[in-house]
C-alpha cells in the first residue's frame, strides 16, 4: 500500500497539492538525485513536454503561458517544493535557461519578469549526497545552451525576409526564415541513424542544428538528423572509418548487456506481481512481466515507473492482462461497443479476479 507523503520532520502533508508535490519531488530525487521546477510541473501534469520544447525554441514568450494551471498555482507548488527541499537538506543551484535560437537569448518563465520569481523558477535542488564538484557539473550541464532547431516543412511556406521557400526553415521570433536568411545554408544534412558519426560530426562543427519534423499522428516532433559543417562531417567520417570494427564489437556487447538487463527486469517484475497478488499463477505473472516489459513496446513496463518496478505500475499491467485475457472486453470492442462503455461493463469481472489473486478466494 502506498504511504502518505510526509514533510522532512515526519509530519504528514496536509493539502492534496502538498502530497502531490512532495511525492513527485521524492520520486525525482530518487531517480535523478536532483529536482527541478520543470520536472515537477511535468510530473504534476501541468506542463506537457511539447510546451517546454516550444518555449525553449523561442516560440512561447513565457513558460507560464503554456501551463495548464494559473501562475499562482505554479508559484504555490514551487513554495511547497522549496520548503520540502530545505527541510531535506538539499542544495540549491541556479540554472541558466537560454533559448534554442541563434541569439541564445535568456528564457523567461513569467510575464511580469520579477527577478526573485524568475530565480525561484531557475533553482534546482540537488541531493546532499552529491559532492560540491558533482553539483557544479550538474548545474553546468543543465545550463548548457540547447541545440539550434531547424524544421522540415509539412505545408507550403515562404521566407519572411526574401520570400523564398524550401524543405527546411527556421522559426525566429514568430517569423519563418529560409536557411539562407538564417545564415545556415552552408551546413550539410546528416540523417539520423549512426550515433557515433552524428556525435563526432557535431563535436567537430562550430555550428550545428537539429532537424525536426512534426509527427501529426503522435503529436510530437521526430528528429530527422543534424545540419553540420562540411569539414566537421569529413572529420567525423574519417574517425569512424578508423574504428568501425571496434564499434561493431561494442554494439554487440551492448546488445547482449541489454538482453541481460531485460531478463533481470522481467524477473523483478514477476516477483513484484506475485508479492502484490500472491494467488496469481506463477506462469501468468511471468507472462504479464514479459508482455509489459518488452523493450520498445511503449507499455507501462518500459516507463520510468515500470523500470523501477513500481507497485502501481505493476498493478496496472495486471489489470490490463485481466481485461484482455479474463473478460469479454475484446469481444465487446469488436462488436462496436465504445471503449469507455466496454470498460465499465467488465469492471466487476476485473475486481473479482483481482480479489481472488490477492486472497485466494
Amino acid at each position: 500500500m502506498a504511504t502518505t507523503p510526509t514533510w522532512p520532520d515526519g509530519q504528514p502533508a496536509g493539502s492534496k497539492l502538498e502530497r502531490r508535490v512532495i511525492a513527485a519531488a521524492q520520486t525525482a530525487l530518487i531517480r535523478h538525485r536532483h529536482v527541478s521546477p520543470l520536472a515537477l510541473f511535468g510530473a504534476l501534469g501541468w506542463l506537457p513536454g511539447d510546451v517546454v520544447d516550444r518555449w525553449r525554441q523561442g516560440r512561447i514568450p513565457e513558460l507560464e503561458r503554456g501551463a495548464a494551471v494559473p501562475p499562482s498555482r505554479l508559484l504555490e507548488a514551487l513554495e511547497i517544493l522549496g520548503r520540502w527541499a530545505r527541510g531535506e537538506g538539499l542544495h540549491p543551484g541556479e540554472v541558466d535557461y537560454v533559448g534554442a535560437t541563434r541569439d541564445r537569448r535568456p528564457l523567461r518563465f513569467t510575464a511580469a519578469g520579477d527577478l526573485e520569481v524568475e530565480r525561484v523558477y531557475r533553482t534546482h535542488w540537488a541531493s546532499a549526497a552529491l559532492s560540491e564538484s558533482a553539483r557544479e557539473r550538474l548545474v553546468r550541464r543543465q545550463s548548457a545552451a540547447p541545440d539550434l532547431v531547424v524544421y522540415s516543412a509539412l505545408t507550403d511556406w515562404t521566407c519572411a525576409d526574401c520570400g523564398d521557400t524550401g524543405d527546411l526553415f527556421v522559426s525566429d521570433d514568430g517569423r519563418t526564415l529560409c536557411l539562407t536568411c538564417a545564415d545556415l545554408d552552408h551546413l550539410v544534412f546528416l540523417p539520423a541513424g549512426d550515433a557515433a558519426l552524428t556525435r563526432r560530426a557535431k563535436k567537430s562543427s562550430t555550428l550545428s542544428a537539429v532537424v525536426l519534423r512534426f509527427n501529426r499522428p503522435r503529436r510530437r516532433y521526430d528528429r530527422l538528423g543534424l545540419l553540420v559543417e562540411p569539414a566537421g562531417l569529413d572529420s567525423a567520417e574519417r574517425q569512424c572509418l578508423g574504428d568501425e570494427a571496434a564499434r561493431l564489437r561494442r554494439r554487440e556487447r551492448d546488445r547482449e548487456r541489454r538482453a541481460d538487463q531485460d531478463v533481470a527486469l522481467m524477473a523483478r517484475m514477476a516477483e513484484e506481481i506475485l508479492r502484490l497478488f500472491p494467488r496469481c499463477p506463477a506462469y501468468r505473472a511471468e507472462a504479464i512481466a514479459g508482455h509489459t516489459g518488452l523493450r520498445g513496446s511503449g507499455r507501462v513496463g518500459r516507463s520510468a515507473a515500470g523500470r523501477a518496478v513500481d507497485g502501481d505500475a505493476m498493478t496496472r499491467a495486471v489489470i490490463a492482462s485481466i481485461r484482455h485475457e479474463d473478460t469479454e472486453y475484446d469481444r465487446l470492442l469488436m462488436a462496436g461497443v465504445p471503449r469507455n462503455e466496454a470498460r465499465e461493463r467488465i469492471r466487476t469481472d476485473i475486481d473479482r479476479v483481482l480479489a481472488a489473486w490477492r486472497s485466494g478466494a
